[in-house]
């Protein structure tokens, strides 16, 4: 049986009884309809796991009693920063999921010209916390230690000014450039909308420094291009053999 791994919000150290919040507790039991003894694995995002047990179980709490620390880390060694335009409904929880499991560390979302989404005030909160709840799921599912940054919305220029990634990468279908082989740490991705990016959002992107690549001869979805790119540079720099 597979053990489940739970991100847990709280301070965590070896050998400690800890309360879980509510919603742990109701996952525990009565989704997954544990009991006593049963063996987990948590984290809280700031690096390594624990196994733990649960220790005490009652209608509306579940506690625990964790082990030693496993400081294994699964980080990528290259820092890839996704700048995204924001897309309409399950397409943008998509990206986040997906990206988080191929080892992105930061995430922007970006409001363009052709965004389809305008978000602020409580509908911008709800979503952003929507979406670090996908990516903490991510994490759990894939093994993951820390949670990726998940930066709220902004414009496309700010976010341009404010590079200073080893290399700038614009996703732009149709380029002939390929993709520079010297050693990298560090990328930002720049993904457009639907619609892609205008003709003044390329040149600004182009005068940042961004150099324009595309990945073959077939436009992809905005949901599909980040992820085909982030493969490719997690096997050229990162940790996909």
């Amino acid at each position: 049986m597979r053990i489940p791994r739970l991100f847990i919000d709280l301070p965590l150290s070896e050998n400690s009884h800890v309360e879980l919040p509510r919603e742990a507790s109701h996952y525990l039991s009565r989704v997954l309809r544990l009991t006593v003894d049963a063996p987990l694995r948590v984290f809280n995002g700031l690096g390594g796991e624990y196994p733990a047990t649960i220790c005490k179980l009652t209608k509306n709490s579940v506690s625990i009693t964790t082990g030693r620390l496993d400081s294994s880390d699964y980080q990528s060694p290259l820092h890839i920063h996704l700048g995204i335009s924001l897309s309409k409904g399950e397409r943008m929880d998509f990206v986040i999921q997906k990206a988080t499991e191929l080892g992105v560390a930061e995430i922007s979302l970006l409001n363009s010209g052709r965004t389809e989404v305008r978000l602020k005030g409580e509908r911008l909160e709800k979503r952003v916390s929507h979406w670090r709840k996908v990516s903490i799921s991510a994490c759990e599912q894939c093994g993951r230690n820390r949670i990726p940054t998940i930066h709220p919305p902004m414009n496309l220029p700010q976010w341009l000014t404010n590079r200073e990634e080893s290399i700038k990468l614009v996703m732009q279908p149709g380029t002939a450039q390929p993709l520079q082989q010297q050693p990298a740490n560090s990328v930002a991705l720049l993904v457009g909308p639907e619609g892609g990016f205008s003709e003044q959002e390329i040149a600004a992107a182009t005068a940042a420094a961004f150099d324009s690549i595309s990945l073959g001869p077939r436009i992809l979805r905005t949901e599909t291009a980040p992820l085909v790119a982030i493969s490719i540079l997690q096997h050229h720099w990162g940790d996909l053999n």
